[in-house]
């Protein structure tokens, strides 16, 4: 079906609530298989939407994905941006892998965003890595403008 990188709308809800993630919660990234049979864009609201379209357990990956480090909200001008100070990794992997899913575990898996590789990324016994955007008004992700 469909992949489409984006702040997912549950959370920006969340954050006019009053009600948003904090730095001291646990984030994960979990990848997305290439052609994923169901939508994943703005609308998914919780990584337990995802059951058929991650990357399957094994070979160097382990469903739920990696835990995201270092946790930080910055501004750019008016531009707000989460960042996370490492780039998740898995290593001696074999992994094809098309987005991923950024998702906060402590709150029953509450939806952040949808990253779109623009194709298949693949590792065949190496490392895969997700290198996240500098955090900056024009790339960092997830960002509200």
């Amino acid at each position: 079906m469909a992949l489409t990188a984006a702040f997912c709308n549950s959370f920006k809800r969340e954050l006019l609530a009053m009600s948003p993630h904090t730095a001291a919660d646990t984030y994960k990234i979990s990848l997305i298989k290439p052609s994923p049979s169901g939508t994943i864009n703005k609308a998914t609201t919780n990584y337990s939407s995802l059951s058929t379209d991650e990357v399957a357990n094994g070979s160097g990956y382990t469903t739920g994905g990696a835990t995201l480090v270092g946790f930080t909200a910055t501004l750019d001008t008016d531009t707000a941006i989460l960042d996370w100070t490492t780039d998740p990794t898995w290593s001696a992997s074999s992994i094809s892998a098309a987005g991923a899913f950024i998702y906060n575990s402590t709150r029953s898996g509450a939806a952040v965003c949808v990253l779109d590789f623009g194709g298949t990324i693949t590792s065949t016994s190496d490392t895969f890595t997700v290198t996240l955007p500098t955090p900056a008004a024009a790339t960092g992700l997830p960002r509200i403008a």
